[in-house]
C-alpha cells in the first residue's frame, strides 16, 4: 500500500470518527447511513421495524426533505444480500445497454446501407474516442461523489456549488475535447496503421462526433449530479428519448439523404445535444438541485475535491482504452474486411460487458457502505456473491453470444467475410469474457474500502504494459487474429489474480489500521 492510500484510510478513519464524510472512494454511504438514522432500520429479515418523521433536518438543519418518495433507497447493510444486489444491478445493466444502442444504431446503419468501408470507418474509431474522452468523463465520477457528500451533510450551499461548478467544468473539458479531436484526429488514425480505404471517412466521422463533446460531457457530469441525490429514473428516460431520435435521424440522413459517415455522426450528435439539454432543463426545473446560468462559476476548492477524485477514476478508464487503441492499430493493419468484422463483434461484446459492469458498479457500493458501518463479514459475503452472479452473468451470455454469433453479426453486415472474422474475434473473447468481470469486480472491492491508487497501478502494468509486451513479442512471432486475441485472455487472468491479492493484503490491513486507530481514541 502506498503511503498516500494509508494516508487516505487514516483521514477517512478519522473524519468518521468526528461525524464528517470522508473523501474516500466509500462515500456513497454517508447518505444511506444518515437516511437509515432517520427512517427507521431494517432487521435482518428485510422488514422495516420504524419510521421517523417525515420532515426531518438534515445536518445543520440547512434542508428538508419533505414528503420526497425515497424507493430509490436500498438498506445495504442489514437483511438480506442477494435480491438486494440483483435489484440494485439490474438498472444499471438496462442504463448501459441503451448507452450502447447509441453506437449499435450507427454500426447497424451505416454497415447495411452505407458499406463495408463506411462500417469500417465508424467501428474503428471506438478506441480512439474511448482513449480521448476517458480521462474527462472519469472526471464526473468527482463530480457524483463530491455532490453525494454535500447532498448527504445538507449543505445547500455547497450543493449549488457543486452544481455550477460541474457544469461550468464539463464544459471546458468538453470545449478541450472538441479541439483536440478535430485538430489531432487524423493523425491519430494514421498512427493507428487505419487502412488507407477507410482513414479519409473514419477522419470525417470523428471531426463531427467531436462537435458534439460539450454536450456529451454536460450530459455525464448533469446526470451524474442526478444520480447523487439518488435520481436514476430521469437520467434514463433522458437516454431512451435521445436514443430514439438517434435511431430514426440515422434512418432519415443515411437511407433518405444518403449521407452515409456524415449523416451517422450528425444524428449522433443531434441526439447528444437533446439528452444534455434535457439534463440541464431537469435541473433547471429542480428546486434543490437547482442549476442556473446566471450563476454558472468555478469554485476553487470544489474543483480540486473533484479533481482529487475524478483523476484516478479517469487515469484507470485511459490505460485500458490505450492498451484497446495499441490492439486496435495491430488490427487495422490487417485490412477493412478484418476491422469491420472485429467492429461488428467488439459491438456485440458490448452487451456483455455492460451487464458485468453493472456487477462492478454494485460491489463498488454495497462494499463501500458496508466498510463505512463496519460490516467486516458482510463485505465478504458482497465479494462473493458479486463474483459469482459476474461469472455466471459473462459466462451465460459470452457464450449465448458465440452460439447466435452468425446471426447477430448478420444484423451489421452482409459480406460473409466480415461475419467471419467477427466470428473469429467472439469465439476468443466472449467465451472467456468473465473473466474480465472477476477482474472488474475485484477493482470495485477495492475501491469500495478506500483504496483507489493500487488498482490503477495494477491495471495500468496488467491491461496495458502487458499487453504491449504481448504485442511486441508474443504476436510479433506470430501474426494471427487469434494470437492477438490472446492478449486478452492472458491479462484478464495475470490482473485479476493480482487484484485478488491486493484486496486480501488490503482488506487485512485496513482492519488492522482500523482497529489501531480505535484504541487510540479509547
Amino acid at each position: 500500500m502506498s503511503r498516500m492510500e494509508e494516508q487516505e484510510i487514516r483521514s477517512e478513519h478519522k473524519s468518521r470518527d468526528e461525524g464528517k464524510s470522508p473523501d474516500s472512494h466509500n462515500e456513497s454511504g454517508t447518505r444511506e447511513q444518515s437516511d437509515r438514522g432517520r427512517t427507521g432500520r431494517e432487521s435482518e429479515d428485510g422488514k422495516q421495524t420504524g419510521r421517523g418523521p417525515e420532515n426531518t433536518e438534515r445536518a445543520g438543519g440547512k434542508r428538508k426533505h419533505g414528503n420526497r418518495p425515497r424507493s430509490h433507497e436500498i438498506d445495504m447493510v442489514h437483511g438480506p444480500l442477494f435480491g438486494k444486489l440483483l435489484l440494485f444491478a439490474l438498472p444499471l445493466m438496462l442504463s448501459g445497454i441503451l448507452q450502447l444502442l447509441f453506437n449499435a444504431a450507427d454500426i447497424i446503419v451505416v454497415g447495411k446501407f452505407a458499406g463495408d468501408e463506411s462500417l469500417a470507418a465508424v467501428g474503428s474509431t471506438g478506441s480512439l474516442i474511448n482513449l480521448l474522452t476517458n480521462l474527462f468523463i472519469g472526471m464526473s465520477v468527482g463530480a457524483n461523489v463530491v455532490a453525494a457528500q454535500f447532498y448527504g451533510s445538507g449543505q445547500r450551499d455547497k450543493i449549488s456549488d457543486t452544481i455550477h461548478t460541474s457544469v461550468f467544468l464539463s464544459l471546458i473539458c468538453g470545449a478541450a475535447m472538441s479541439l483536440i479531436g478535430i485538430l489531432l484526429s487524423g493523425q491519430m488514425l494514421v498512427w493507428m496503421s487505419s487502412p488507407d480505404d477507410v482513414i479519409g471517412l473514419a477522419s470525417i466521422y470523428l471531426r463531427i462526433y467531436f462537435l458534439g463533446m460539450p454536450a456529451v460531457m454536460v450530459y455525464n457530469f448533469g446526470s451524474a449530479i442526478l444520480r447523487a441525490a439518488g435520481d436514476t429514473r430521469r437520467p434514463l428516460y433522458f437516454l431512451i428519448f435521445a436514443g430514439v431520435i438517434n435511431v430514426i435521424l440515422n434512418l432519415v440522413f443515411v437511407i433518405g439523404f444518403g449521407l452515409g459517415v456524415v449523416g451517422v455522426a450528425a444524428a449522433t450528435v443531434i441526439s447528444q445535444v437533446i439528452s444534455a439539454a434535457l439534463v440541464l432543463w431537469c435541473m433547471m426545473r429542480d428546486e434543490e438541485l437547482h442549476f442556473s446560468l446566471r450563476e454558472l462559476h468555478c469554485s476553487g476548492e470544489i474543483l480540486k475535491r473533484i479533481v482529487r477524485i475524478g483523476i484516478p477514476a479517469g487515469i484507470q478508464g485511459t490505460v485500458f482504452s490505450l492498451s484497446n487503441v495499441v490492439i486496435q492499430s495491430a488490427i487495422n493493419s490487417f485490412g477493412k474486411i478484418v476491422v469491420a468484422g472485429n467492429a461488428a463483434a467488439a459491438n456485440i461484446e458490448g452487451f456483455v460487458y455492460v451487464a458485468m459492469n453493472a456487477m462492478y458498479q454494485t460491489a463498488l457500493t454495497f462494499i463501500g457502505q458496508n466498510y463505512g458501518a463496519g460490516e467486516k463479514k458482510r463485505i465478504l459475503r458482497v465479494l462473493f456473491y458479486c463474483q459469482g452472479i459476474v461469472i455466471v452473468v459473462g459466462t451465460l451470455l459470452g457464450n449465448a453470444a458465440v452460439f447466435f454469433g452468425r446471426e447477430l453479426l448478420s444484423i451489421y453486415s452482409d459480406t460473409k467475410a466480415v461475419i467471419e472474422n467477427g466470428l473469429i474475434r467472439m469465439q476468443y473473447i466472449c467465451r472467456f469474457y468473465a473473466l474480465c468481470g472477476v477482474m472488474d469486480v475485484m477493482v470495485g472491492a477495492l475501491r469500495g474500502i478506500g483504496y483507489s491508487i493500487m488498482p490503477m497501478i495494477v491495471s495500468l502494468v496488467g491491461a496495458c504494459g502487458l499487453r504491449l509486451l504481448w504485442i511486441a513479442t508474443i504476436f510479433k512471432m506470430n501474426r494471427t487474429m487469434g494470437t492477438l486475441y490472446m492478449s486478452y485472455i492472458v491479462t484478464w487472468t495475470i490482473t485479476a489474480v493480482v487484484h485478488i491479492i491486493c484486496f486480501a493484503a488490503a482488506y487485512r490491513r485496513s482492519y488492522k489500521t482500523r482497529a489501531l486507530h480505535t484504541a487510540n481514541q479509547v
